[in-house]
């Protein structure tokens, strides 16, 4: 695809007057026609190119397994998908774990907990903590991209396992390689910080473990999670060091480490 030279010409010339991104959709489409789908060529592409709004929903359910690479098999997984999400749900509530009254972001965390097998005692039961933060970060914001409740509970839940399958032994590590990043770009800055306390306190929780869910606007979260399920980690230390430098005067400009975490966890 890549080697094509009349395809090249063709992306140069659209991308030229204003059309950048017809070739690539056409490229998608032809990817999601083969059956099976093949995973690595939809992995590849995700890095590569942002996607069409129209197909992200149904890329992300194949990459992150909620439907099977045989497309004809969609229907028919989409069907069992959807039974299993009332049986749980209905089990929470015969339970009463959950009421009309729940917020659906905490009634996705106790289906997760149930079929995980973690949920806790009815008579232990309290609002959900920082041990959930994540979860329920990152729940609020895919309701935002995601209109059906099926597919969004599915979506939350295979993205954090997958996350944390693939990536949960490098998130400890991501701090270092932003400021590894940052000593190379803004030297200045990261002395500030450093010196500053603020470096140690900068708000990696929001941008790392929750993949900056309630931190960015819908349509800039949606290509860094595409990234992200695609299999790229290393998005997420880039996204942050382009934070750090965008506010680099104001950074400078906070003396104590409270002003730095207040602003960043703001913006």
């Amino acid at each position: 695809m890549a080697d094509d030279p009349q395809r090249n010409f063709r992306s140069a010339y659209y991308e030229k007057v204003g059309f950048r991104g017809v070739e690539e959709k056409k490229s998608l489409e032809i990817l999601l026609k083969d059956n099976p789908l093949d995973l690595e060529k939809i992995s590849t592409f995700s890095q590569r190119f942002p996607l069409p709004s129209m197909y992200r929903i149904h890329v992300w359910k194949v990459l992150l397994g909620v439907l099977p690479p045989h497309s004809d098999s969609h229907t028919v997984v989409g069907g069992y998908r959807k039974q299993q999400y009332q049986d749980v749900l209905e089990a929470l509530e015969v339970m009463r774990y959950i009421d009309s009254s729940t917020p659906s972001t905490h009634v996705y965390l106790r289906m997760d907990q149930l079929e995980s097998q973690v949920l806790p005692r009815c008579s232990d039961t309290s609002p959900p903590d920082e041990e959930n933060e994540a979860f329920l970060c990152i729940s609020r914001s895919m309701e935002e991209i995601v209109d059906d409740p099926v597919d969004c509970y599915w979506l939350i839940k295979c993205f954090i396992n997958q996350f944390h399958s693939k990536f949960g032994d490098s998130l400890p590590h991501l701090p270092k390689s932003l400021e590894h990043y940052l000593s190379q770009e803004e030297p200045r800055l990261l002395h500030h910080l450093r010196t500053s306390g603020a470096l140690k306190q900068l708000p990696y929780s929001l941008w790392f473990s929750c993949c900056f869910a309630g931190c960015l606007p819908e349509s800039s979260l949606q290509r860094v999670w595409d990234k992200v399920i695609s299999g790229s980690c290393k998005i997420l230390v880039f996204v942050a060091l382009e934070i750090l430098l965008s506010f680099k005067i104001i950074l400078l400009g906070f003396s104590r480490p409270e002003g730095v975490v207040n602003f960043l966890r703001n913006i």
